[in-house]
């Protein structure tokens, strides 16, 4: 079977709070079949968040489908944290959550960061993961963070010149310390236009074709403190990613069968890390979108996942 666009809106039929400890409680909802095979949401940023429109990728009558909001995250409470909010954190946190749910294993589904988690938590418990779909792979390499904040200048120069323009003159050659300065101030008006200016850079270049609507997703403020701090406070730290990166521990998860699907023009993340961990992954296909960007919500992104969870159904 297969689609062409999204399955229509439907409501969480559970949802709640889960204490994952170190004072962290990640909201998680679950929605669409009872009994159906399980699969995972799991969010981009870090620190984007879950919403009603990811539930949509999926055939509600034939899937379990959950979301969670990562530490910090979306509704999860403390909003914003950093404490005690690493990648080895929510790779624990997951399994928290799939041993509270009662379920053996699932299918994971994520894009940007949310495909780094997915390759951190099958690498960590591959026996819990029956498959992947991942989309804008993002490995967490420093050439893909010196990407980010700089070489999408020569792509975005007004963007890219715009989000510079934000912090003094003389920090501008290290951007990630600059804001990381900016967005820790405990003042408002100092972290509440900092991380204005972080998201709609992101936000800008995230798409194909410009679309305001998805600028404005970046703009109101406690999505954007959640989505700027945390992802500084990540990309500060490498990621908390092994040693050697997630192509150095494919062998784990060689045997997962997954499938790739990228926007030819990403430019928040682009192709190179999706063609790179396609030739890490021998159980794995790449499926290249020729007219789309990072946006998991272009055309031809959201109609070429819709398809790849069809095929899987009887996975």
């Amino acid at each position: 079977m297969s689609r062409h666009d999204l399955f229509p809106d439907i409501a969480p039929y559970e949802s709640g709070y889960l204490p994952v400890g170190d004072g962290h409680e990640i909201y998680w909802e679950q929605a669409g079949n009872p009994s159906g095979r399980p699969v995972l949401f799991l969010h981009g940023g870090p620190g984007a968040g879950s919403g009603a429109v990811h539930r949509r990728f999926f055939d509600p009558t034939h899937w379990r489908i959950v979301l969670f909001d990562q530490r910090g995250a979306g509704r999860s409470r403390p909003h914003a944290s950093v404490a005690a909010n690493t990648t080895p954190h929510l790779v624990q946190d997951i399994e928290t959550l799939r041993t509270a749910l009662g379920i053996a294993d699932w299918l994971l589904f994520g894009g940007s960061w949310g495909s780094t988690l997915a390759l951190s938590y099958a690498q960590a418990h591959p026996d819990r993961v029956r498959a992947m779909i991942l989309r804008g792979i993002f490995l967490g390499r420093p050439s893909e963070l010196d990407w980010f904040f700089h070489g999408l200048a020569h792509v975005f120069p007004d963007a890219h010149a715009a989000f510079l323009a934000h912090l003094p003159q003389a920090e501008r050659h290290d951007p990630l310390a600059a804001y990381c300065r900016l967005l820790f101030d405990p003042d408002p008006a100092i972290h509440l236009p900092a991380a204005r200016a972080w998201s709609s850079y992101e936000g800008t270049c995230s798409t194909l074709i410009p679309a305001p609507t998805a600028v404005a997703g970046f703009a109101r403020d406690r999505a954007v403190i959640g989505l700027a701090r945390i992802e500084a406070h990540y990309f500060r730290h490498a990621l908390f990613l092994p040693p050697g990166g997630l192509l150095a521990h494919m062998e784990r998860i060689a045997h997962i069968p997954g499938t790739i699907v990228q926007g030819r023009y990403d430019m928040i993340c682009p192709c190179i890390s999706a063609w790179d961990l396609a030739h890490a992954w021998p159980a794995a296909t790449l499926s290249l979108v020729p007219d789309a960007g990072h946006s998991a919500l272009e055309p031809g992104v959201r109609r070429r996942l819709v398809t790849c969870v069809e095929e899987l159904r009887d996975l």
